[in-house]
């Protein structure tokens, strides 16, 4: 009996040695993952060239093609100051690939800078046995960057500027300028040439990086579709250029900004947009340049 007591007592020793080890390793983790993003937001923060103070003039916009000058003079107010740094919050679903018909659950901080034309997206995305991954997708100076970690603390995924993700980061930013619209003014380094009455091609160029995406509106002035036929994404192991779409709808006004508060990117496949990422726009937030 003494015999058992011993084993029984040393077991429950080592037990606990164990579970206190994981739970110190749990918040070193996190602290370390939580100074890991502070530092890439203020490596973005830091980035921004200070420029003059400029505002919207909607008298510049006839030079444009008509339904992206309609858009702006939808989506903004004439004479306000252009955006300077742009937060959200979003909510959705997302899986990790077309070929999966698992979704996860998610919720987001995306912070943008549109001075230095990037961009921090922060997840927490739901996993089996209750547990989450962060995400932290970022495109800093020219440099794109995705890095995963398990419970927001064990780095289990990670990478970072190669030609290719530099390259995808910027699409998105692109895309994704319809919820910090100043970003899309020629002003902003954005070349708009026309494409028909309810369509034109914008392109940017970063860190040496130039992408374009079409960009779809409707008769009232909303960007309703982007698209590419080439952006680069990571399928199999390996990177390959494939047509990519986002739509938008829901447009609502946000401290002086018209942006959609409804989003949803997919890949093309056979043909066939296939959807890897849906999200709704919980809170904006904007400050504009002095």
């Amino acid at each position: 009996m003494r015999l058992q007591m011993k084993i029984i007592k040393w077991f429950l020793i080592i037990v606990g040695v164990i579970v206190l080890g994981a739970a110190a390793a749990l918040l070193i983790g996190r602290e370390l993952e939580s100074s890991k993003v502070k530092q890439i937001e203020a490596n973005l923060l830091s980035s921004a060239v200070q420029s003059d103070s400029m505002v919207v003039d909607f008298d510049s916009l006839a030079k444009l093609p008509p339904p992206v000058e309609r858009y702006f003079k939808y989506v903004l107010t004439d004479g306000q100051k252009f955006i300077r740094k742009a937060t959200n919050r979003q909510h959705g679903t997302l899986r990790t690939s077309i070929k999966t018909e698992n979704w996860s659950s998610f919720t987001a901080r995306h912070l943008a800078l549109p001075p230095a034309a990037g961009f921090i997206w922060n997840a927490e995305v739901e996993a089996p046995l209750n547990a989450h991954l962060r995400v932290l997708d970022s495109y800093i100076a020219g440099v794109g960057s995705g890095r995963v970690s398990l419970f927001s603390a064990f780095p289990v995924a990670s990478d970072i500027g190669s030609a290719e993700l530099n390259s995808g980061a910027l699409h998105r930013y692109l895309a994704e300028a319809v919820w910090y619209p100043t970003a899309l003014l020629p002003e902003s380094g954005v070349a708009w040439t026309p494409i028909d009455d309810e369509s034109a091609m914008a392109v940017l160029t970063s860190g040496g990086i130039t992408v374009s995406l079409e960009f779809r509106f409707n008769q009232a002035g909303e960007v309703t579709e982007v698209y590419t036929p080439g952006r680069f994404g990571r399928f199999d192991g390996e990177y390959k250029k494939v047509p990519w779409e986002g739509h938008f709808r829901d447009y609502q006004v946000r401290e002086g900004i018209r942006i959609p508060l409804y989003g949803e990117v997919g890949w093309y496949e056979d043909g066939m947009p296939r959807l890897v990422w849906k999200g709704k726009i919980t809170e904006a937030r904007y400050e504009f340049s002095p």
